[in-house]
């Protein structure tokens, strides 16, 4: 299948449209999920810098805390490294040595945890630029401090502006931080960190101010005094600001150092000490000094320390939370997509599954199965699911519509029940019209059988179907042992009748002979028309031949009888013969001749009786056998040859053409009369072998003549006739074996003209197609012998015919109306345009007569004899005397 089949198959799958149309919102899902992914990653990358820039703050506020640390230890290594200041303000020399070495070793613990924060610094973050600045100032700064070329009231100024740098670098980090897209808290946390850092920066630099503000001697500028009382302010806004801590751990941490003594303490001497009211403290207050300040700046380192953690956890933690709602998105994003490709592939699946059995379904309609149809899917799938289910169906009904027209059940109630839809209107109609068809069709094939083995005329079966019935008859003795008999009836004076009433009367005797037959006979008979005036009987389970001669005796009585027809009485007789075959063994075409024999002799005793085949009749009938095979042989042996009678021209006398008479030289016979054995050829299937040697011996000796004798050019060309039996012509070869002798010949179909009888044309519809095939071919048709048969002139216009031979009897006739009826039948055949032959020309005056009704031919004794070969081709373009101006 395919056809239809790969046609419908060509272009894209269903499932490739529904996966193109799920991938537009995929498409769209993974470009959101990917933009909120990049959201995310950017958020990510955002927590992570500000947690960066966190650490950085950190490790800023660890190195600025080093460097404020370094202030006081470097403070008093001047102070004890400038004797004169040492001596001025009294401190012995075991003190300034002891205090010395302490403070070398504090510094030099100092600076190294400042080194370690400065160079853990990343380079690549903000501030990065003033934390390097300020760790180069800080290398200068120590150098001179090491190298005592720092005066005392610089080394304060000269570690605040380091201090400051790395506070810069820290606001930088700070501001990094917050500008990063991080949450509010985070935000609080740094500005927390900056409030605490703040403060400590403040502490840690005003208690150098008043540590030189107690060591001035007098000749201490009063930049420390300005600087000491704006960085008490400072602390003192500082500490107001503590207030606005947002982390209540780190604001309840404040409260406890606010509050703690030591902070009360020192807080209470540093404000004394800006507005003068503190008396000048002794070395050994001074160094506990020290000690309590730098207990305080352990104190406070731990205030920034806290807020420093808390800010590196929120950093780190807005991290994690940015990094969980990046996997949360990509979990969401992925979940997503392979939800909406697991429904998409769901609803595709279920919608190609659907359409795939709809397909499936559809498809193997289309190709003549009509399977169900399953009403499944989405609601326009069972749509139109539903309507191939109904088509399917009318389908159904329609094709049991059709297996009943095909079975014959015309009858079949189905056949009645409409179809839906106009289109069932016409399907149905046209299904109706059908079985109008069909009906008609086997009322012709009936009618058609019946032509084919009944005789139209009387509707009684003809001689094939006659043949039929009595092997059937005589296999059916052979197994039940039984006696057949065969009545072969014929009629005697029918030609009379014709001959005086015409043939429309004669046909009419036939019917009314055919109505008394089937009266006369016993139920189971039965009657058959062999053709022309002879009938059979057929008489089955006979007990007794006397039974038969008296059913014989009963049908000459019957025939007898004057037929009334237009007011006139016609009479004929009957000659009937009886064969008899007991227990079926007689062959079919010996029970026919033993009939055919005994009928011959009762016509030669008299006529109007009835006649068994006996002793006698069987020698008769052994003798024909003996016959045929002598026949049979000479055929074989060359015995046979052909006389060629020539038809001449009656205007012109030319040759026109030659018909073929076969002859039978028999050794140790002689010459055998052609009415010897052409009859018992012809009771036989040997006259068709005789038809079929005929025909190619006719036809290589015209082409021989032809070959010796080229025809002139314009001139006429003789044909060459032959004559065929009835049994040949019904036989299905007969177109075959004259093809075969035209082509073995070379001679054109044109001139070959088939001569049949009357009889023959009328009573065997097989034989009549087989006339019209070989005129088709090119092939002449005559009628022979017409006026002798039963054929009226009126048919001749309907009949595969060429040319009309009138036979000798109503030529040579002298009886009255016959000269009238062979101009009738001349004019007739004109009109038909037909041409006319006129047979058993002898008296010149029959020839005259001829003329002057414009025969077109003539052939008989006066022209030419039958001749040999070898004369009748001289005769070619020669006009004989008889016809000669």
């Amino acid at each position: 299948m395919s056809t239809p089949t790969r046609r419908t198959r060509r272009g894209l799958p269903l499932w490739l449209y529904l996966a193109t149309l799920a991938l537009i919102p995929q498409v769209g899902v993974v470009g959101l999920t990917t933009y909120l992914v990049r959201d995310q990653q950017s958020e990510v990358e955002s927590a992570r810098r500000a947690e960066q820039a966190v650490q950085a703050l950190a490790q800023l506020d660890v190195a600025r805390n080093g460097v404020e640390d370094e202030i006081v230890p470097a403070l008093s290594s001047a102070v004890i490294a400038d004797r004169a200041l040492a001596e001025l303000l009294g401190l012995p020399a075991s003190v300034v040595d002891s205090v010395a070495e302490e403070t070398r070793g504090g510094m030099q613990a100092t600076r190294v945890t400042t080194d370690e924060a400065l160079a853990a610094l990343p380079s690549d973050l903000p501030g990065s630029a003033s934390a390097g600045r300020a760790e180069q100032d800080l290398h200068v700064v120590r150098a001179s401090l090491d190298a005592a070329q720092l005066p005392v009231e610089d080394v304060f100024f000269r570690y605040l502006d380091v201090a400051n740098s790395l506070a810069q670098a820290q606001a930088q980090a700070a501001d990094a931080a917050s500008a990063e897209e991080i949450p509010a808290t985070t935000l609080r946390a740094i500005q927390d960190v900056e409030i605490v850092t703040t403060l400590a920066q403040s502490s840690a630099r005003m208690f150098p101010l008043f540590l030189a503000s107690q060591l001035d001697a007098g000749d201490l500028s009063a930049g420390s005094r300005i600087a000491g009382q704006a960085s008490l302010l400072a602390y003192q806004d500082a500490v107001r600001r503590m207030g606005d801590l947002s982390q209540p751990e780190l604001a309840f941490a404040w409260q406890t150092a606010h509050v703690d003594p030591l902070m009360t303490s020192l807080d209470a001497m540093l404000a004394a000490q800006a507005e003068g009211t503190l008396s000048p403290l002794t070395p050994a207050d001074l160094i506990a000094l020290m000690e309590r300040g730098a207990e305080r700046d352990v104190l406070l380192t731990a205030l920034v320390d806290g807020a420093m953690g808390s800010l590196e956890e929120h950093a780190a933690g807005d991290v994690r939370s940015a990094r969980s709602a990046l996997e949360s998105t990509l979990q969401f994003g992925l979940g997503l997509v392979l939800l909406s490709i697991v429904a998409g592939a769901a609803v595709a699946l279920r919608i190609t599954r659907a359409l795939g059995v709809l397909a499936d379904r559809a498809g193997r309609v289309s190709e003549g199965s009509l399977v169900d149809v399953e009403v499944a899917g989405p609601r326009e799938v069972r749509t139109v699911s539903a309507a191939l289910r109904q088509t399917v169906r009318t389908l159904r009904r329609l094709q049991d519509q059709a297996a009943a027209v095909a079975r014959g059940d015309l009858d079949d109630r189905l056949l009645d029940q409409p179809l839906p839809g106009p289109l069932g209107e016409v399907v149905h109609a046209s299904v109706q019209q059908m079985v109008t068809s069909v009906r008609q069709r086997e009322e012709l094939q009936v009618a058609l059988a019946h032509r084919a083995t009944h005789d139209p005329l009387t509707e009684l079966p003809n001689r094939a179907q006659a043949v039929a019935a009595v092997a059937g008859a005589l296999h059916r003795a052979q197994r039940s042992g039984g006696t057949t008999g065969l009545l072969f009836v014929d009629l005697d004076g029918f030609k009379a009748v014709n001959d005086r009433f015409g043939h429309a009367c004669g046909d009419a005797v036939l019917r009314a002979t055919a109505t008394r037959m089937l009266s006369a006979v016993r139920a189971g008979d039965t009657v058959c028309r062999l053709g022309g005036d002879e009938f059979v009987v057929l008489v089955e389970q006979v007990e007794d031949e006397r039974e038969l001669v008296l059913l014989a005796e009963r049908l000459v009585a019957a025939v007898s009888r004057p037929v009334h027809i237009d007011g006139v009485d016609v009479r004929v007789g009957a000659s009937i013969g009886v064969a008899v075959s007991r227990d079926g063994g007689t062959d079919t075409d010996v029970f026919f001749a033993e009939a055919d024999t005994a009928a011959y002799r009762a016509k030669a005793r008299g006529r109007g009786r009835a006649e068994v085949f006996d002793d006698d009749l069987r020698r008769q009938l052994s003798a024909r056998a003996e016959t045929e095979a002598a026949i049979a042989a000479g055929l074989a042996a060359g015995e046979m040859c052909l006389e060629y009678q020539p038809v001449h021209d009656v205007m012109h006398g030319g040759v026109t053409g030659f018909e073929a008479l076969v002859r039978w030289h028999r050794p140790g016979v002689g010459a055998v009369p052609p009415d010897q054995f052409v009859p018992v050829a012809e009771a036989s299937a040997l006259i068709c072998d005789i038809d079929r040697w005929v025909l190619h011996e006719a036809t290589r000796q015209l082409a021989e003549w032809r070959r010796a004798a080229p025809p002139s050019a314009g001139g006429p060309a003789p044909t060459v006739a032959v004559n065929i039996s009835g049994r040949h012509l019904a036989e299905p070869s007969v177109v075959s074996d004259v093809a075969d002798a035209l082509a073995a010949s070379g001679l054109p179909p044109a001139l070959l003209v088939i001569e049949v009888t009357e009889t023959v044309l009328v009573s065997d519809p097989m034989a009549y197609e087989h006339l019209a095939t070989l005129r088709e071919m090119g092939v002449g048709i005559a009628i022979d012998d017409f006026g002798t048969g039963y054929t009226s002139i009126g048919q001749l216009r309907h009949m595969p015919v060429d040319t009309l031979k009138i036979d000798r009897s109503f030529i040579g006739s002298t009886d009255p109306g016959h000269e009238e009826l062979v101009a009738l039948m001349i004019r007739a055949a004109h009109t038909f345009g037909l041409t006319v032959v006129a047979e058993g020309v002898e008296e010149p005056e029959q020839l005259e007569r001829l003329r002057a009704e414009s025969c077109d031919s003539a052939q008989g004794y006066l022209l030419h004899r039958p001749l040999p070969a070898a004369e009748a081709g001289a005769l070619i373009g020669a006009v004989p005397a008889g016809l000669s101006a």
